[in-house]
């Protein structure tokens, strides 16, 4: 186990030395707003998991941001995550750490107006709190063969909702 990591509240807390888990996310939506899903696939060894769902009436965003979050939920204890994500709306939250101006802000953001869909980013801050997590930006439908299979996963989760 490597001594110890910063966390975002300064304290300093163990680390994990074992393999990365390797994450890849990804949400979709049927017209914006519309019925969307998510999907995760989590890489550990080799083995592999998926978690995914879907929502009647939501956003891409929201998705993405649900894909992420799950993902993460259902890795349990601390680990070192890789999440590879095609998202620059996740992924540029947390490159950029707009997170931390949003805390110190009371949630407000551009223009001290409440961030949007801040519930989903409270749980996944806390969730990317639990783990020593890596961000991967993917090009979006570039031939990536993970990113294309999670692609397909969360578009199939809309699919579970359209059908009567």
């Amino acid at each position: 186990m490597r001594a110890a990591a910063a966390s975002s509240t300064g304290r300093r807390r163990p680390v994990p030395s074992d393999a990365p888990v390797v994450l890849y996310t990804d949400g979709a939506c049927s017209g914006n707003p519309g019925p969307g899903g998510w999907a995760a696939i989590i890489v550990e060894g080799d083995t592999e998991r998926v978690v995914s769902g879907a929502e009647p009436h939501t956003t891409n965003q929201r998705m993405e941001l649900r894909a992420a979050l799950e993902g993460l939920a259902a890795i349990p204890g601390r680990r070192h995550v890789h999440i590879h994500t095609d998202s620059a709306y996740v992924m540029n939250c947390f490159r950029d750490r707009w997170y931390e101006k949003w805390e110190a802000n009371g949630w407000l953001g551009a223009g001290k107006k409440p961030v949007t869909n801040r519930d989903l980013w409270e749980a996944l801050i806390t969730q990317t709190r639990r783990h020593d997590v890596q961000w991967v930006k993917v090009k979006g439908h570039s031939g990536h063969v993970m990113n294309d299979r999670v692609d397909a996963l969360a578009r199939g989760a809309i699919a579970t909702l359209l059908k009567t």
